[in-house]
């Protein structure tokens, strides 16, 4: 028999998830791709982010965070609280953002490819990690 969700770790786990997926973002947009983000930005006459940008996704990042643990938190009854329910709970934002969200910003921007198919590897890693990072901080009860 599982007991009730445990909100205040359900918001810890989670914020410690989206801490995770903000530290993987900036260095991936702010040390890995910065001169490929640059030349984007150029050649489609836009400023770089400014910090009320950087602010919002920064925030909406923290509340990704909380969702892929009530994800998580939500599915472990049927998959257990292993492995699989992390990684599924990692998969399917994942899924929505890299997969669904940035082919067609891709396709809209003309993004290259490269950054793509970098972006896709890193945030596949990304998620598992920020998702396990999470879940080891959540107890039910």
């Amino acid at each position: 028999m599982t007991t009730g969700i445990n909100f205040n770790r359900l918001l810890l786990s989670g914020l410690i998830t989206g801490v995770v997926l903000n530290i993987g973002e900036f260095l991936l947009n702010e040390i890995v791709f910065v001169k490929e983000m640059e030349a984007v930005a150029h050649r489609l006459n836009i400023p770089r982010p400014d910090l009320k940008f950087n602010l919002t996704a920064s925030a909406l990042t923290l509340i990704m965070g909380v969702v892929i643990m009530l994800i998580f938190v939500l599915i472990r009854s049927r998959l257990g609280p292993g492995p699989k329910a992390i990684l599924v709970a990692a998969l399917v934002p994942w899924f929505c953002l890299y997969i669904y969200a940035a082919i067609l910003n891709t396709l809209l921007l003309d993004i290259p490819l490269r950054l793509l198919r970098i972006g896709m590897v890193w945030g596949l890693f990304e998620y598992c990690i920020a998702a396990f990072a999470g879940a080891w901080f959540y107890k039910e009860g």
